[in-house]
């Protein structure tokens, strides 16, 4: 670790009022000037010129970040407007991560002397107080970690939102998860990455006119209707969401497909024995938590019949942090635990499942969340009279600190191929086909 006391700062950055003197306090803890131009509620300004701009709009912010230093409580006052980002919030998140890389601030370690200053300075700011309330948009579950009651109030917190939200965010499908992008055009858009995904899928799996397929955690229902209308499949879908269920019957009954799709309002735990022919779980098994993952992935063997194909799609994570980080913990997905894809891997060979291949789509989930952000864009007006400021600005946090995460290689994506064994014999072919990388 580095020990870092309270430090002269440089003429650039020395300035009077409140910004002048947070820089000054703040320079021991991010190893020198402010990576960022900080202007604060006093009209004073500090930081380099040509820095990204963060403004301090009330002393609840600096509040919110003395109690919850670094993500929570930035992301605290940013989302209740209490902090902001003037111009590119990817351009500015960007910029601080390289900062912190560059300086290792991680190994930071102020003095009791630093501390002290920058209480001083919130003492003078009026920063000191009582706790403030979390934010309304921040999640507050009770009951045992991946109970049945508490799974729901997750999946409330974050799909229940409304049909018409999502609708502002997401492709016409309704996909919410990483797409399949096979061209570089400009005219190829996230929809037709999203069906080039269900076709992938579909291959993969070897569906076929009358093939029985369970599709867990079904979401809005984009992949059970692609495998239906596409490959002729008999579908059943689970969902604990009550609006995706909604949604996901009015377009059954639209595209007529009643005697193909059924979708259940149920927990994957719940699922009956049956002798499906394969399962498909897209961005499912982030949500079962890590004690409940030997749970899914035996439930995911159960349900196939022997010689069948499972496809799992999910999300990977090395290091701390398996839940996404505290904003995500807090503001998105609560309770999610994600591991490095071996891991998982391995879980999933626990369950008596044979492993066949694992395909890893990282870059990808940056073109998809670049386009779900785009959208959102173009709508956030509509988004915030449907949601209100806060929960928009959540949003917005949401898909540009997915992106990032991804780009940078912090998360990662892959589809994992397995087939329940059936005395060593597999239909699954030796040679991978063409269109699978």
């Amino acid at each position: 670790m580095t020990t870092i006391d309270a430090v002269e700062p440089s003429t650039a950055t020395r300035a009077s009022g409140i910004a002048g003197e947070i820089a000054d306090a703040l320079a021991p803890f991010v190893g020198g000037e402010l990576p960022v131009r900080l202007s604060a509620w006093d009209g004073s300004t500090a930081g380099p010129a040509d820095a990204p701009h963060v403004v301090l709009r009330s002393p609840r912010a600096l509040r919110r970040l003395l109690r919850h230093p670094g993500e929570l409580g930035a992301a605290q006052a940013y989302v209740t407007g209490e902090l902001d980002v003037e111009g590119d919030l990817d351009e500015a998140l960007t910029h601080v991560w390289a900062v912190a890389r560059e300086r290792r601030l991680g190994g930071i370690r102020p003095t009791p002397a630093a501390i002290a200053a920058l209480l001083k300075v919130a003492r003078g700011a009026g920063a000191l107080g009582l706790p403030l309330p979390a934010p309304a948009s921040q999640a507050a579950l009770s009951g045992r970690l991946h109970s049945l009651g508490r799974d729901r109030q997750a999946i409330h917190h974050h799909y229940d939102l409304s049909n018409d939200f999502y609708s502002l965010i997401l492709d016409p499908q309704m996909a919410y998860s990483c797409g399949y992008w096979r061209s570089e055009d400009d005219g190829y858009t996230v929809e037709d990455a999203q069906r080039d995904k269900f076709e992938l899928v579909g291959r993969k799996l070897g569906l076929a006119p009358g093939a029985r397929l369970l599709d867990v955690g079904c979401g809005w229902g984009s992949m059970s209707l692609y495998a239906a209308e596409h490959f002729g499949a008999q579908v059943v879908g689970v969902t604990i969401a009550a609006e995706q269920k909604r949604f996901i019957d009015a377009r059954i009954a639209e595209r007529g497909l009643q005697d193909k799709v059924e979708i259940r309002l149920q927990d994957y735990r719940a699922v009956p024995e049956g002798d499906f022919d394969a399962v498909v779980s897209l961005e499912m098994g982030e949500h079962v938590g890590q004690r409940n993952y030997p749970t899914y992935a035996k439930v995911l063997h159960d349900r196939v019949r022997p010689g069948g194909r499972v496809l799992v799609q999910q999300m990977s994570r090395r290091g701390r942090h398996p839940g996404g980080g505290p904003f995500i913990e807090s503001f998105i997905a609560p309770d999610m635990h994600m591991r490095p894809v071996g891991e998982t891997v391995d879980l999933i060979e626990g369950s008596g499942l044979e492993v066949r291949d694992v395909h890893a789509l990282r870059e990808h989930y940056v073109r998809t969340v670049a386009a779900w952000h785009r959208t959102f864009e173009d709508h956030f007006d509509q988004v915030v009279s449907l949601v209100g400021e806060e929960v928009a600005r959540v949003w917005r946090l949401y898909l540009v600190g997915g992106a990032m995460a991804f780009r940078e290689g912090r998360m990662g994506v892959d589809q994992i191929l397995a087939v329940r064994p059936d005395h060593g014999v597999s239909d699954v072919e030796p040679v991978r086909p063409a269109g699978w990388s």
